[in-house]
């Protein structure tokens, strides 16, 4: 299980940030800069799964899987 450790320890020191425009889209970024920009029912399903998570640590895997940079454990070093 040293995935799911190494991951977290990363998202805990370089952690994303979202904002929910005006206009729906939720943009996602990360050390600055927006690394993607979710739309349409996706933004109302992932801004329903941020209100719903448990804490931070929860908020920062939904935002890694969405943005497709999650560890799924099959990576080679």
């Amino acid at each position: 299980m040293s995935y799911g450790v190494a991951m977290t320890d990363q998202l805990a020191e370089d952690p994303y940030d979202y904002q929910v425009t005006k206009a729906g889209p939720i943009r996602v970024s990360r050390g600055g800069r927006v690394v993607a920009t979710i739309g349409g029912n996706a933004a109302d399903r992932l801004a329903a799964a941020l209100d719903r998570a448990a804490d931070e640590r929860e908020r920062q895997l939904l935002l890694a899987k969405i943005t497709g940079n999650y560890k799924h454990g099959n990576e080679r070093r």
